[in-house]
């Protein structure tokens, strides 16, 4: 900017009035007399549809008071504050400028933030840029799992995953519809960037018998809860035993004992505590669709125990 002073000076020269304009001062602004600081910004990614701020410094470098008239935001989604023009800054003063980027698509965005003098000769620049990132999307898989037919008392566990796409998902809560339905895996809040899948195991505890079947849901960051469909029942398990007899007219016996083996032949294992009194036992440890071979022995008053008895054959169904 520059500002001309001029002082009139007159005197009557055989009846002419003679004028002289003669210049007193020419002050001017130079380029580098007006800064930013930074001079460009980057915010980086930007979820659409959130806000993010950073501060430029705007100061006058001259000797002199400056007038700022002039400013402009450029960039789709950038904007900034804290200039009420026109606005004087005095020789070293500074103003901060609130710039912000509010991005209402995805994509990456440039832009710039000017702001000059009011005689336009000094100037300062930002330069600006962004991304707007879409939500992210989460997913379970499977949709659903089917644990069918578990016994009552025990536990059955099935592998499942969560991933994402578009972009990165902050899982913050998981919550099961049934205390039977329980996961485990990993710990929250869960962050998963896009493309990264994370394996979890849901395990089945029955407490009663029947049909079960419940939801589990995973709330997290820009997105809906996702949900996956649980199902099983619980089952008593049937009790199998097998009833043995035998007759022995020995005289002198103090009791028996019972040997097993999944073998024809054996090798035998004795099943019983103690000496069985009667002529009679019955093995509940058996498991269905087993096989199973019985021997018997007998010991006398003197405690020896005789050869082992004819071998019997058990199908459990």
């Amino acid at each position: 900017m520059t500002i001309t002073r001029v002082r009139i000076r007159s005197r009557l020269l055989c009846g002419v009035l003679a004028v002289c304009v003669l210049p007193i001062c020419s002050p001017a602004y130079g380029k580098g007399d007006l800064s930013a600081a930074p001079t460009s910004i980057r915010f980086g990614a930007v979820q659409v549809g959130s806000r993010a701020q950073q501060y430029a410094t705007i100061t006058n470098h001259s000797t002199l008071s400056m007038t700022l008239s002039k400013s402009n935001t450029s960039g789709s989604g950038f904007s900034a504050n804290g200039l009420t023009l026109p606005m004087t800054l005095a020789s070293g003063q500074s103003v901060t400028v609130t710039i912000a980027f509010a991005p209402q698509a995805g994509g990456s965005v440039t832009g710039s933030f000017y702001v000059s003098s009011k005689s336009g000769h000094s100037s300062a620049a930002v330069a600006l840029s962004g991304s707007g990132a879409t939500a992210g999307q989460l997913n379970v898989s499977p949709g659903a799992l089917n644990f069918g037919n578990v016994n009552v008392g025990t536990t059955s566990t099935l592998s499942s995953s969560l991933s994402a796409s578009g972009s990165s998902v902050t899982v913050s809560s998981v919550t099961s519809s049934s205390s039977e339905f329980v996961l485990s895996g990993f710990s929250l809040p869960l962050t998963i960037a896009a493309g990264q899948t994370v394996p979890f195991r849901v395990s089945f505890d029955p407490q009663s018998s029947g049909s079960v079947s419940a939801t589990l849901s995973f709330i997290s960051s820009y997105t809906p809860s996702v949900t996956q469909s649980l199902s099983g029942s619980g089952v008593t398990p049937v009790q199998h035993s097998v009833s043995l007899t035998w007759i022995d007219g020995s005289s002198g016996i103090s009791g028996y004992n019972v040997y097993r083996s999944g073998v024809s032949g054996g090798p035998y294992t004795k099943i019983n505590s103690s000496l069985v009194p009667l002529t009679a036992y019955t093995d509940t440890a058996v498991a269905a669709s087993q096989t199973y071979f019985y021997v018997t022995t007998a010991v006398n008053t003197s405690g020896v125990e005789s050869k082992y008895s004819n071998q019997v054959q058990v199908l459990v169904p």
